[in-house]
């Protein structure tokens, strides 16, 4: 694994994560990245089809990408890996050190409507 790449991945706004459907179609979600030592973390709702594609086959293609999940750079293999609970919030913890305000909202958001279960961090491993 390169930690420079490691590293400008997890330093961007915004990863593209983009994960295989049932058929072999590629789907890619923009979101926010915090890094977790030697991987990336993701945060997400428990319920997504992210979360769904990512139970059913882990590897996933992951880079930098815009607001709107433009990529912006190449797109490299990794490994998905759902965490548990305490993972979960840790990365909400590193998420609210990455972007503060928004994240602030963005999570306190979550909670009312979803509850502490109702989002899961995904740890991502680059592979290439």
């Amino acid at each position: 694994m390169d930690d420079t790449l490691l590293t400008q991945l997890s330093a961007g706004k915004y990863l593209l994560v983009s994960s295989y459907r049932k058929d072999g179609t590629l789907v890619p979600s923009p979101v926010w990245v915090v890094r977790d030592g030697d991987a990336l973390g993701i945060w997400t709702p428990t319920e997504s089809w992210k979360v769904k594609r990512i139970r059913r086959r882990a590897d996933v293609l992951v880079g930098p990408c815009d607001v709107r999940g433009n990529p912006t750079g190449e797109q490299v293999p990794a490994t998905a890996e759902i965490c548990p609970p305490e993972v979960t919030a840790r990365y909400r913890t590193l998420i609210l050190r990455k972007y503060p305000v928004v994240g602030f909202f963005t999570l306190m958001g979550s909670r009312l409507r979803r509850g502490l279960k109702g989002t899961v961090g995904i740890r991502i491993t680059l592979t290439g």
